[in-house]
C-alpha cells in the first residue's frame, strides 16, 4: 500500500519562506541571542519488484523543520514535522529553555555575516518531471526483465525506480534568508546467477537529478546481470604483496577515507592522520582532487550550505598537496580559519562539515593499459566493511574481484583481504582516464602499488 506522511498540508515555497522569517522574529523575542531555522519539504514516490511482481510501492509528502537557538555561547535545537500554530508555539518555548540549560560551547553561533550567500548560481538540479506510479512499476519490471534474461542468472533480488522532489529553506538571525529546490531519479537492479552455495550476486543503479539522464532499464538490468555471472567459480588467491587496481564504482571509497580526514571537525579534535599534513603532499605528484558545489545537474549540488554560507568549488589536493579542510564555522573558529561553506546538516542535527561533488581528476593512461601494465595483481570490484583507523590511517578491508595475470583478467576471486596505510596508499596511487561522474563523489580506475592482499 502506498505509505502518506501524517503531515496533511503541503506548503509552497512563499509561505515556507514566511514561515521561516516569523519563527525566527518570535524565538528572538522569548529570549534567544541568535537563531537559525532549516525546513525541508519534500514528496517522493517509488515502486520495486521481484521475480515480476511488485513488491512495495510508496508515496510520502511533508516538512520537517529545525529550529537552533542561542543564548551567549549556548545552544539547542528541536525539530518537529508539524508546523502548525500550536506546535510551533511549544517548539519556540522549549528551544529556549533548552537553550539556558545546554553546556557552553565556545565555538558554537551562527555563520558570519563576510561568508553568507549574497547571489545563488543557477545549477539546474531540479527537474519537475514525475512519472506516475505506473511508469515507475514498468521501468523496474523492465529492469529486472533484463536482467533475467541473461544466461546465467538464476534468480533476483528484485529490482526498484523511485523520484523524489525536494525545497530547503534556510533563515538565520542576521540576515540569510534562503531557499533551493532539487530532484532525484533513481533505477536500480540486484540479481543472483549460479545455483545453490555457489551463487554470486551483483548490481547495477543509477542516479540523477534530472530524469532525462538516467540510465536505460535496459543497461541497468544488463550490467547487473553480466556483473553476477562475471564472478561466478570464484577462486582463492595466495597471501602476497602485488599491485591493485580499484574500479570506479569503489575507489571513490578512497575519496570518502580522504573527506573524513579533513573534515575540519576531525582535525580540531586531534583525531585525523592528516592532522598536521596541511601544505604538504599526500597523494602523488600529478594528484587533483577538487570539490564543486556548482556543477550543473550534480547530485550534491547546492547555491548555500547549511548555515547560509555561499559555496565554490575549491582545490583540496593540488599536484598531490593538501591544500584546505572542509570547514563550518564551528569547526573554523576551533582551528582559527573561515568556513569554506562546507556546513551539512539536516533539520534535527546541527551543522557538521561535508563535502559535495568531491572528485579526482582523470589521469592520463587508460584502464585498459593500466590493467596490461600489470603482470600479476587485482582489480577490485567490491569492498566489504570499514575497516579503516582515522587516527592512523591504517587501512584493511574485505574484497571481491579478479585477478589479473600477464594484462588479463584470468579468474574471478573472492573472501580476500587488502590491507595496507592511507597515506602510503595516497602517495603510490595511479588514475586511469575513464572519470565518470555518476555518485556524487567520484574517481577513476586507480591502482595502486604493493599493498598486501591476505587470502589463504
Amino acid at each position: 500500500m502506498p505509505a502518506v506522511s501524517a503531515s496533511a498540508r503541503k506548503y509552497d515555497e512563499a509561505e515556507l519562506r514566511n514561515l521561516a522569517d516569523d519563527v525566527i522574529a518570535r524565538v528572538r523575542k522569548a529570549g534567544a541571542d541568535a537563531a537559525d531555522l532549516l525546513v525541508v519539504s519534500g514528496s517522493s514516490l517509488s515502486a520495486s519488484c521481484r521475480m515480476g511482481e511488485i513488491e512495495d510501492i510508496e508515496r510520502s509528502e511533508g516538512q520537517d523543520l529545525g529550529l537552533r537557538a542561542f543564548i551567549g555561547k549556548r545552544q539547542a535545537i528541536v525539530s518537529s514535522s508539524d508546523l502548525n500554530g500550536a506546535t510551533l508555539d511549544q517548539l519556540i518555548e522549549r528551544v529556549v529553555v533548552m537553550a539556558r540549560l545546554a553546556p557552553e560551547d565556545a565555538y558554537c553561533g551562527l555563520a558570519p555575516d563576510e561568508v553568507l550567500a549574497r547571489e545563488y548560481p543557477e545549477l539546474n538540479i531540479h527537474d519537475a518531471t514525475e512519472p506516475d506510479m505506473p511508469a515507475l512499476i514498468d521501468a523496474a519490471r523492465q529492469t529486472e526483465k533484463t536482467a533475467r534474461a541473461v544466461e546465467g542468472v538464476t534468480n533476483s533480488e528484485g529490482a526498484s525506480a523511485g523520484c523524489s522532489h525536494s525545497r530547503i529553506v534556510l533563515a538565520t538571525s542576521n540576515g540569510f534568508s534562503g531557499s533551493y529546490a532539487s530532484s532525484s531519479f533513481s533505477l536500480s537492479c540486484s540479481v543472483l546467477a549460479g545455483e545453490g552455495t555457489a551463487m554470486q550476486r551483483d548490481y547495477e543503479y543509477s542516479s540523477a537529478r534530472h530524469y532525462a539522464d538516467l540510465s536505460s532499464p535496459e543497461e541497468i538490468g544488463q550490467v547487473a546481470a553480466q556483473r553476477a555471472v562475471s564472478r561466478l567459480n570464484p577462486r582463492k588467491i595466495k597471501t602476497q604483496q602485488a599491485p591493485v587496481i580499484y574500479a570506479p564504482r569503489v575507489s571513490n571509497g578512497l575519496l570518502g577515507h580522504l573527506a573524513g580526514a579533513i573534515s575540519g571537525a576531525a582535525v580540531a579534535r586531534g583525531a585525523s592522520f592528516l592532522k598536521d599534513r596541511m601544505g604538504k603532499a599526500v597523494f602523488a605528484s600529478g594528484i587533483t582532487v577538487i570539490d564543486d558545489p556548482h556543477r550543473k545537474r550534480g547530485l550534491r549540488s547546492k547555491p548555500f550550505d547549511g548555515e547560509g554560507a555561499a559555496t565554490r568549488p575549491s582545490l583540496i589536493i593540488e599536484d598531490g598537496v593538501l591544500k584546505t579542510w572542509f570547514l563550518d564555522s564551528a569547526s573554523a573558529r576551533q582551528l582559527g580559519l573561515q568556513s569554506t561553506g562546507h556546513a551539512s546538516r539536516g533539520p534535527g542535527s546541527t551543522p557538521s562539515p561535508a563535502p559535495t561533488n568531491l572528485y579526482m581528476r582523470a589521469g592520463v593512461i587508460s584502464a585498459v593499459d593500466m590493467i596490461a601494465s600489470v603482470k600479476r595483481g587485482l582489480f577490485i570490484t567490491e569492498l566489504i566493511g570499514m575497516g579503516v583507523n582515522p587516527l592512523t590511517g591504517d587501512y584493511s578491508r574485505g574484497a571481491a574481484g579478479f585477478w589479473i595475470e600477464n594484462g588479463a583478467f584470468a579468474y574471478p576471486v573472492s573472501e580476500i583481504t587488502v590491507a595496507g596505510n592511507l597515506l602510503d596508499m595516497f602517495m603510490h596511487m595511479t588514475p586511469a582516464d575513464d572519470l565518470s561522474f555518476r555518485y556524487g563523489m567520484d574517481a577513476p580506475s586507480l591502482m595502486i602499488e604493493g599493498m598486501t592482499i591476505a587470502g589463504e
